[in-house]
């Protein structure tokens, strides 16, 4: 699942069992968009693999979220 912020950033949240939202739904910080799952060829179990892109380049996320 992709999802686009303002200020030209995507949020990407991948390995989900389930999707909560749909294409050109609107999210609310703190909203659930998805159920995590276990998909993957290499996965030992239920996880989120996070990313955070800025104009099409791979940013590290925690200089933008506090974790």
């Amino acid at each position: 699942m992709y999802i686009q912020h303002e200020a030209d950033l995507v949020s990407v949240y991948k390995h989900n069992a389930e999707l909560l939202k749909s294409t050109g739904d609107k999210v609310s910080a703190g909203e659930a968009v998805a159920i995590i799952g276990n998909s993957g060829e290499l996965t030992t179990g239920p996880h989120l693999h996070f990313e955070l892109w800025h104009r099409g380049n791979a940013i590290n996320p925690e200089q933008y979220i506090d974790f």
